[in-house]
């Protein structure tokens, strides 16, 4: 044993109080204008603040399409609007593979100045009412991970982790039957430092992140905030409320705002009700799986931001009127408290059968309330409430959403190019942008099982790629026998390639980028003799086909001296926007006489479908725009950028790399090389992708459009 005794310690604190002054929610104590226009006021500073905008800035510059697994990244809906309550993944790879993880956070750091134990409670509480929108069975299924953190050294901190250790570990946890089995501390969350004669000394609030943890049932049953809005008979917003109709505002946004901390924070009032709203969110899979259209948990920023957020993620407007609550004097509180709730999206028709299934949970039916609608036409995107017949604020989605993404866009506007991030920006408000699409010329279909003899196919791999995992999935399912090559293995002569029909080189970032985009990875090529004789020799073979994606995009481009018919084909460059892009994109297959001949493309032609996109070099790059009209006159171009009406485009972000004319694939023209910046390979199963049609669900079977890309390939196989 480790630690058979581990030493214990023991510290003493003092309790302080917590709290501030009152909040006024008239507003008369901080503003100067009339009563009349307060909510907008409020809206105005709410919806800038960093907690409840936009965190956009931060989420396109990451990779969430690695693996192909993620069924649920924080982008939802069309126009990829980031509102998403949790992570869901897939267990494993298969068209049939339903089963996943799920993981939702929760924080109410700022409730830690008002009530520390009503903080922790409410960060368990955020957790849950975030995770209830995956399908995760029994509340008992559900694990938690617990990160505290205090300035421990000042006093009154101790004693208020004190408080929230016991709120949760000790009360709260076990009337919900789930277990903290991991969690870490940091009790040094406080700096001093000394500006001239001055010495500064600044603390950090108590804090408790939650992670919830739970195995997924069905990856495809996740709800969304997305409205809908192409419903075949009228839709309702219902409100749950999980606070017995409280309102208090200590700690929420909306004081944050106008300078004040308040005094009374919201809180867990009942445990019983919280696990009895999880207990139906999940029976309602099971008994009603079809009632619920759209979910969204009330948080930061209040029943205003959730309804906001939810308008934005389906482009569609809404009127709720707040008459409908139980207490509805007070439309501030009742519009930006942070109490625990929910909204959902059902048609009119299945209220009772909502109802009915979170009666039989134990949640209390006077806690269900219906707001108001949805509206039918998605031209009306009007944002509407209503209180004591009286229309308080009036403003559109497109009003709100550039007001909710502008402190995003103000921080990406010093970060990364201006021009791209401003370009960003105006798309909001186009309300001609209809967003992702599928536009296809075949359908997605299963692969074909008993073909016999299966072609060998490298899936090639340096030190920094990252992708070669589910590139090897997708050739497996399309009936190829993909093999692990690593550059290694070439230099060496332990391996060569005059055994292999396909030569695939993967994604990621070989050396680091550090001389370039896959410029190292080649020249270990070009400067390798016996290396550079195995590539030549394989390119010139006529029954053999390449592909290339994303850094192996970069990387034969630096080989295009060796590849027949590939001389005049472009370099990749930094991003427009000289920033990494994690997009998911439209872009067309380009029907030309080459592409009639691809092996991977031929039964795609003129398909306009999104795919997903990860990579920091990916504008393609001429010497100069005779190089480039050469290219083009040849019709190498197999894969365009297009816009939501289907036309190549440079804007960004449709554009997320600034090509020329949209370009992102790049062919030979005998078809064999396939060269391209998107990730087809990660989203070859269906839930895969970001949105689709759910109408198309069974007809599709699992399978995503790109799989047809694979498939092609096996095809071509059969054919030389």
């Amino acid at each position: 044993m480790l630690f058979g005794k581990p030493p214990k310690i023991q510290k003493s604190d003092r309790s302080r109080t917590w709290g501030g002054d009152f909040f006024d929610t008239s507003l008369a104590k901080y503003l100067a204008t009339p009563n009349s226009a307060a909510v907008a006021t409020a809206v105005n500073r709410i919806l800038r603040l960093p907690s409840v905008g936009s965190k956009s800035f931060l989420i396109t510059i990451g990779d969430r399409s690695i693996t192909g697994l993620v069924t649920r990244d924080q982008m939802v809906g069309p126009w990829q609007v980031p509102v998403a309550d949790v992570a869901v993944t897939r267990s494993s790879y298969g068209f049939a593979t339903v089963s996943g993880e799920a993981m939702a956070l929760g924080e109410r750091t700022p409730l830690a100045l008002v009530s520390p134990a009503a903080s922790a409670r409410m960060a368990v509480a955020e957790s849950l009412t975030n995770l209830a929108a995956a399908c995760v069975g029994e509340i008992s299924n559900v694990k938690l991970s617990a990160n505290w953190m205090c300035a421990a050294s000042k006093e009154g901190e101790g004693a208020g982790l004190y408080e929230a250790v016991q709120a949760v570990g000790i009360d709260l946890c076990p009337k919900l039957g789930i277990g903290i089995p991991v969690g870490k501390d940091s009790m040094s969350m406080s700096m001093k430092w000394k500006e001239g004669n001055e010495q500064k000394d600044i603390s950090s609030p108590l804090s408790l992140i939650v992670t919830a943890f739970g195995c997924v049932q069905d990856v495809a049953a996740t709800w969304t905030p997305m409205l809908q809005s192409n419903i075949d008979e009228p839709t309702i917003l219902v409100f749950l409320d999980l606070a017995h109709g409280k309102q208090r505002l200590g700690g929420s946004a909306l004081a944050q705002v106008f300078r004040e901390i308040g005094q009374e924070s919201p809180d867990v009032e009942d445990a019983s009700v919280l696990k009895a709203f999880f207990q139906a969110c999940q029976q309602m899979r099971t008994k009603e799986p079809e009632v619920i259209l759209a979910y969204h948990d009330r948080s930061d920023g209040g029943l205003f931001t959730t309804l906001a957020e939810m308008s934005f993620a389906g482009r569609v407007g809404v009127e709720v009127s707040l008459n409908a609550l139980n207490d509805s004097s007070d439309p501030i509180a009742a519009l930006f408290n942070e109490e625990l709730g929910a909204v959902v999206q059902v048609r009119q028709s299945h209220l009772p059968k909502l109802m009915s299934v979170f009666l039989e949970s134990g949640f209390p039916t006077t806690s269900i309330h219906t707001l108001g609608h949805v509206n039918s036409a998605a031209t009306d995107q009007s944002f509407k409430i209503v209180h004591d017949s009286e229309y308080i604020f009036n403003s559109t989605r497109q009003e709100l959403q550039q007001m909710w993404s502008e402190t995003s866009f103000k921080m990406q506007e010093l970060r990364d190019n201006p021009i791209t991030a401003r370009e960003e920006f105006d798309l909001i408000a186009d309300q001609s942008n209809q967003g992702i699409f599928y536009d296809l010329t075949f359908t997605p279909s299963p692969p074909l099982s008993g073909r016999g003899t299966r072609p060998k196919v490298a899936i090639l791999r340096e030190q920094g790629v990252n992708g070669m995992v589910e590139m090897a999935w997708s050739f497996t399912a399309a009936g190829f026998d993909a093999i692990d090559v690593h550059m290694s293995d070439i230099l060496s002569g332990k391996l060569s390639l005059s055994g292999f029909h396909g030569l695939v080189a993967c994604g990621g970032f070989s050396y680091g980028d550090v001389l370039g985009a896959g410029k190292g990875w080649a020249h270990s090529v070009l400067l390798n003799a016996q290396a550079r004789k195995e590539f030549i020799d394989f390119f010139t073979r006529v029954d053999t086909f390449t592909l290339a994606v994303c850094n192996g995009c970069q990387f034969l481009s630096h080989l295009r001296s060796i590849i027949p018919g590939a001389q005049d084909w472009p370099d990749f460059k930094s991003n427009r926007s000289e920033r990494f892009e994690g997009r998911v994109s439209m872009v067309e297959v380009v029907d030309t006489v080459h592409t009639r001949s691809s092996v991977f493309l031929r039964e795609m032609l003129g398909s306009k479908l999104p795919v997903a996109n990860a990579h920091g070099e990916g504008r393609v790059s001429f010497s100069d725009s005779t190089h480039q009209q050469t290219f083009l006159d040849q019709n190498l171009v197999c894969l365009q950028f297009v816009d939501s009406n289907g036309r190549p485009t440079e804007a960004y972000p449709l554009n997320p790399n600034g090509s020329p004319a949209g370009i992102t694939g790049i062919q030979t023209s005998d078809g064999r090389v396939l060269a391209l910046m998107p990730h087809p390979e990660r989203v070859t199963m269906l839930e895969s992708n970001s949105w689709y049609p759910r109408s198309l669900k069974e007809q599709w079977n699992g399978v995503g459009p790109w799989f047809k890309l694979f498939q092609s390939a096996r095809s071509w196989c059969d054919d030389h």
